[in-house]
């Protein structure tokens, strides 16, 4: 039995990380049985950081290569029918979401304070003091560092959510009328652009990035027949 390593539900998402939520798609789409296990600290896990799969006594951490695994060692089909263009259409997009929306969507709950004070009531209330004060004082410095040394958090915040705002109009005008990215099936790029829209939409952090896809009929409308289809 494959088990999931992930951080728990939160935020109107199964996980608090998109990355986790993407792989749980992965695993439904693929039609493989497996089971959840909740992990609020990854120090432990290979990288530090989750999701993780264990399949036996195998870590595979990233879901990068979580996907790469699931298509060697258990043969799922993800992306079959899709011509080398398209998989390159699909590529680009998961890294879009990945490497740009992902540090908009960090931007936005961390570096806004009124978001900042949910994530730190979540993330940190439950702390005995004085870990409460103190501990949430460096995470919040290690993510505003990281965040400048991706090159994001060098940006003021306006520009920061038009980066945002571009990659979601990209991401809509893509999807157009089709019901999936790539068409009438779901894909690969539909676990990742679902998981990463979803944590705009449907989290309690408002901001500049949240109104644009709010008033982005399709991507609500894509949101909805993913989470039907996949019962998140």
């Amino acid at each position: 039995m494959l088990t999931l390593i992930q951080y728990p539900a939160a935020f109107g998402s199964s996980s608090a990380s998109p990355f986790c939520t993407k792989v749980e798609i992965l695993l439904k789409l693929a039609g493989l049985d497996y089971v959840r296990e909740d992990l609020s600290d990854a120090r432990r896990m290979p990288h530090a950081k989750l999701p993780v799969l264990k399949d036996g006594q195998e870590l595979i951490p990233d879901s990068v290569s979580i996907s790469e695994y699931l298509q060697t060692k258990h043969k799922a089909k993800f992306d079959d029918a899709l011509s080398a263009e398209e998989l390159a259409v699909s590529h680009a997009f998961t890294r879009l979401c990945e490497e740009r929306l992902y540090w908009v969507i960090l931007y936005s709950r961390w570096m806004d304070a009124s978001n900042w004070a949910v994530i730190r009531q979540h993330f940190f209330g439950g702390i005995p003091w004085p870990g409460r004060v103190v501990v949430p004082r460096l995470v919040h410095k290690q993510v505003r560092q990281s965040l400048r040394a991706q090159g994001v958090g060098r940006h003021d915040s306006e520009s920061v959510y038009k980066f945002g705002i571009r990659d979601l109009e990209a991401i809509s005008e893509y999807l157009g009328k089709k019901p999936f990215m790539m068409g009438v099936e779901v894909g690969s790029v539909d676990a990742t652009v679902y998981a990463f829209v979803a944590a705009i939409l449907f989290a309690p952090f408002p901001s500049p990035l949240k109104s644009a896809a709010e008033k982005m009929e399709n991507l609500q409308a894509y949101c909805k027949r993913m989470r039907k289809r996949f019962s998140l």
